[in-house]
């Protein structure tokens, strides 16, 4: 996973205004609106977005200040403003009410392709490590993260790690005939250095281990690693990174570290106060490039 840490090449010391630029549109990139989301993509031109990496608020799991939000027209908008090519990482989970889990999130993961049209280019899971409660169920430790692209994503870097065979011959392994007979089968290929991770991403979180930052007012917030790793994952320096639901602003951050353009929504004037004391000092120290 990407190091939140490491210093990230950047020129210094511009002012935060020589960050932002306007777009024909009207809108100015690299900046917080306080409004809805929903107004903002209305500015937005079609094809507009390279990635969106966005959490709305689970059911109702969390405070959001009493805010509602209207998820199909969402949804449809955020098909609108995409790239073709561009990718939507959705990352949600369920409440649990009256003793069934509310199956909202694949409810919306289908809402996403077959009205939106989006395609869902993988499922994901998000893991994280909680401090046990008592109950009936089992403890909760992940969140789904729907890759929805527009297309066939354009842009697409595989995180890879060390092999632990890298260099050695497999040997032999054993694969299966169509009539379901086992067939022996042995290559000479060595194995590469490096090798595809999952598709099941962990992440330390909790008080200093989600951000350095010191923004825990917000009360759900994610893991700025898991940010940057589909940042890196889906986009390239310069494209646009776009969350609909800006809250802290993990998303603005991680995108601005790593040189690309970026625009946040978010309709709490309590949560944009929070998100813009967290990302000034690097505004003013970095520049995208």
């Amino acid at each position: 996973m990407i190091n939140t840490e490491q210093k990230f090449n950047s020129s210094t010391s511009p002012a935060i205004e020589a960050m932002q630029c306007y777009m024909p549109c009207g809108l100015e990139l690299n900046k917080i609106y306080n409004e809805s989301n929903l107004d903002t993509m209305k500015r937005m031109p079609d094809n507009f977005v390279d990635l969106t990496v966005t959490s709305p608020p689970y059911d109702n799991l969390r405070d959001y200040k009493g805010y509602s939000f209207q998820f199909e027209e969402i949804a449809q908008e955020l098909y609108r403003v995409t790239k073709v090519g561009g990718v939507v990482v959705w990352i949600v989970n369920d409440a649990t009410v009256n003793g069934s889990e509310s199956l909202t999130s694949f409810k919306q993961a289908i809402y996403f392709v077959e009205h939106c049209k989006f395609k869902l280019h993988d499922t994901m899971i998000y893991h994280r490590e909680k401090i046990p409660t008592e109950h009936n169920r089992y403890q909760q430790h992940f969140e789904y993260m729907f890759i929805f692209s527009k297309s066939k994503p354009k842009t697409v870097n595989i995180k890879r790690v060390k092999s632990k065979l890298a260099g050695k011959e497999p040997g032999k392994h054993s694969d299966r005939n169509k009539d379901g007979t086992v067939k022996m089968a042995r290559t000479t290929t060595h194995v590469a250095d490096t090798k595809t991770i999952g598709n099941i991403w962990s992440y330390d979180v909790g008080y200093m281990h989600t951000t350095k930052d010191d923004c825990y007012e917000h009360p759900a917030m994610f893991p700025e690693k898991l940010a940057a790793d589909h940042i890196y994952s889906w986009s390239n320096e310069g494209d646009l990174v776009y969350d609909c639901f800006g809250g802290s602003g993990t998303t603005a951050k991680m995108a601005h570290l790593m040189k690309r353009n970026w625009i946040l929504s978010e309709i709490s004037s309590e949560y944009v106060q929070i998100a813009e004391k967290r990302i000034a000092p690097y505004l003013a120290q970095t520049s995208l490039f």
